[in-house]
C-alpha cells in the first residue's frame, strides 16, 4: 500500500501518508528501528514505483477522504525506508502540487549532500531531518550507516539545505540510554542545531520493539536535562514520544490535558499551578497522577518539573504491527527509521 490515512499527527495535523520506498531499503540500520534491521542497505537513488502510479494512489485516497468529509492537512512522504532514495521523489512532488495540499517529507538526511536531493526537497512545504548525534562514533553506533556514507558530508549538506530552504524545517533526535543521551551529546547536538536553525526540534524515544534487543529508554530525568540543554540554544523544542491522541486538544478533562502537555513539554511546578487555576482545578489532580505513576517529578537547576511517565515498551513477542500513524514511532526516527513518528 503506497497511500494510507489520513492519520492524526502531532506535528502535521491530519496527514495522508505516502510509502514510496519498499521495506526495508535504507541508508541506515538504526539500533532502535521498529521495522527491524535493514535488509537492503543502499545509498544510490533509483526508481521503486512509477511516479504516475504513486500519484494516482494518492489522488484516489484524497478523493475518498474528501467524499467522507475527512480533512487532510499534509501529504507526507513517510516510507518504510529512506524517502530520498526514490529517484522520482521530485517528480512525485511536482505531480501532487495541483491537489492544493501541503507536502511534507520525513528523511534521515543521509543523501542531502547531493544537489539533486536538495533541489527536490526545496519543493516540499515541510521537511524533517534526523540528527541523533554529532560525534561520528556515536552516529555509527546509533544509526549503523552504510559504509559509503560520509558523516561530514551529511552535516554540511543539511547546513547547505537550511541556508536556502524557504519551507518549514524541523529535526528529530532519537535518544537511547547509554548511547547518545549524555550531557556532552546534548551540548554537541545543540551547537549544531543552533547553526542549522530549524523551525522546531523534536526529541524522541524508542517506544516500540527495536531492531537491537538491548536498546533501552533514557530516564525521565535524563530526557528533561537533555531538553534544557537544547533550550539554552534553541527556542522551540518538543518531545515526540509516541503517545496516542491529540497533544493539545481541549478535552474538558483536566488530567488528560495535563498529560497531553507534559508528553510534549516538561512543565515547571509554577506553570502547573497556573494551569490548574485556569482550569478551575486543584492540586489533587496532580497528586493523583503522580500516585498513579502517570506523572513523574524531576528537578533541574533548582526547579521542579513534571513530565508524563514514559510508557513501558511492549515485549518483542507481543503482537505489534508497524504504526502507520505519523505521530508514533515511525520516524520514531524519521519514518525511515521507524524508531521515531509523523
Amino acid at each position: 500500500m503506497i497511500a494510507f490515512g489520513p492519520v492524526p499527527s502531532r506535528r502535521l495535523g491530519r496527514s495522508l501518508g505516502i510509502n514510496n520506498i519498499p521495506p526495508k531499503v535504507c541508508t541506515y540500520s538504526c539500533i532502535y528501528c521498529q521495522v527491524g534491521r535493514t535488509m537492503n542497505m543502499q545509498v544510490d537513488r533509483r526508481a521503486f514505483h512509477g511516479p504516475e502510479d504513486v500519484v494516482q494512489q494518492v489522488v484516489n485516497k484524497v478523493e475518498k477522504a474528501r467524499e467522507m468529509g475527512e480533512p487532510i492537512d499534509y501529504l507526507t512522504f513517510v516510507p518504510d525506508g529512506e524517502a530520498t532514495l526514490d529517484v522520482n521523489l521530485g517528480r512525485e512532488i511536482e505531480l501532487l502540487k495541483p491537489l492544493g495540499l501541503k507536502i511534507a517529507v520525513i528523511s534521515n538526511g543521509t543523501v542531502i549532500s547531493r544537489l539533486d536531493v536538495r533541489d527536490e526537497l526545496m519543493e516540499a512545504d515541510w521537511v524533517s531531518l534526523k540528527v541523533d548525534a554529532i560525534s561520528e562514533r556515536t552516529w555509527r553506533r546509533a544509526n549503523r550507516p552504510h559504509r559509503a556514507l560520509s558523516f561530514d558530508a551529511i552535516l554540511n549538506g543539511m547546513l547547505e539545505f537550511a541556508e536556502s530552504y524557504s519551507g518549514e524545517l524541523v529535526t528529530e533526535t532519537m535518544l537511547v540510554r547509554g548511547v547518545n543521551d549524555s550531557d556532552g551529546d546534548a551540548a554537541e547536538v545543540a551547537e549544531f542545531l543552533a547553526d542549522l536553525a530549524p523551525t522546531k526540534v523534536y526529541l524522541s524515544i524508542p517506544t516500540r520493539p527495536p531492531a537491537q534487543k538491548d536498546v533501552q529508554l533514557p530516564s525521565e530525568n535524563v530526557i528533561n536535562l537533555y531538553y534544557w540543554i537544547l533550550r539554552r540554544r534553541i527556542d522551540h523544542v518538543e518531545y515526540l514520544i509516541g503517545y496516542e491522541g491529540n497533544a493539545f486538544a481541549s478535552t474538558g478533562d483536566v488530567a488528560e490535558d495535563l498529560l497531553s502537555i507534559t508528553a510534549v513539554h516538561p512543565m515547571r511546578e509554577e506553570a502547573v499551578r497556573e494551569f490548574l487555576v485556569r482550569a478551575h482545578a486543584d492540586w489533587s489532580v496532580v497528586r493523583g497522577l503522580v500516585e498513579q505513576g502517570q506523572l513523574v517529578v524531576t528537578e533541574h537547576e533548582g526547579r521542579r518539573f513534571y513530565l508524563r511517565k514514559l510508557q513501558a515498551r511492549p515485549s518483542r513477542s507481543a503482537r505489534c504491527p508497524p504504526d502507520r500513524g505519523l505521530d508514533s514511532d515511525r520516524r520514531l526516527g524519521f519514518s525511515a527509521h521507524r524508531g521515531l513518528t509523523p
